[in-house]
């Protein structure tokens, strides 16, 4: 079983699913690890909705052209936040734990932009979700149908990009 770190490295987005039903008890681990995520003075400002039922998904996936992928997930998590002063970050913190909780459970995982997005108003009255709670993002779940999704995808080397001191 990787570590962690080794998580951090393997997680990327994948946008291509099997035909297959996430189990209940999984998608409430994943809900579970995003609770945990670090928050600002602790307010914890998030609500979760997970979408599993297939017109639903296809209704949100045609929102917008990004949000296709939806479609074809097994199911979704909708971050909400109430606003406060750091309501985006508590929320990308709570979405970047769903991102890697699906990872550890072999799941794959996509996140869809919310916040000031066009759509985001319709993802709420879709979801019944309070005009007041600001759409954070929205996390298309499914195994993937990609033998190899959990690779180390290619990225910039530690040297190019780390500074020591001054940038």
């Amino acid at each position: 079983m990787p570590g962690l770190l080794e998580f951090l490295k393997i997680r990327r987005s994948v946008r291509e699913f099997q035909n297959k039903d996430i189990p209940k008890k999984q998608l409430e681990e994943i809900v579970d690890a995003a609770r945990f995520a670090p928050t600002a003075r602790n307010v914890q400002p998030w609500e979760f909705v997970v979408i599993t039922d297939k017109s639903k998904l296809v209704e949100l996936g045609n929102l917008a052209p990004n949000a296709g992928i939806l479609t074809k997930a097994a199911a979704a998590i909708a971050v909400f936040s109430i606003e406060t002063n750091y309501f985006l970050e508590d929320g990308s913190s709570a979405t970047c734990n769903i991102l890697l909780a699906a990872t550890a459970l072999g799941i794959g995982s996509c996140w869809i932009a919310g916040d000031k997005k066009p759509y985001s108003q319709q993802v709420n009255t879709i979801l019944n979700a309070p005009a007041s709670m600001k759409l954070i993002s929205l996390v298309a779940l499914g195994f993937p149908s990609e033998k190899n999704a959990f690779k180390i995808a290619e990225k910039r080397s530690l040297k190019e990009l780390l500074h020591w001191e001054k940038f």
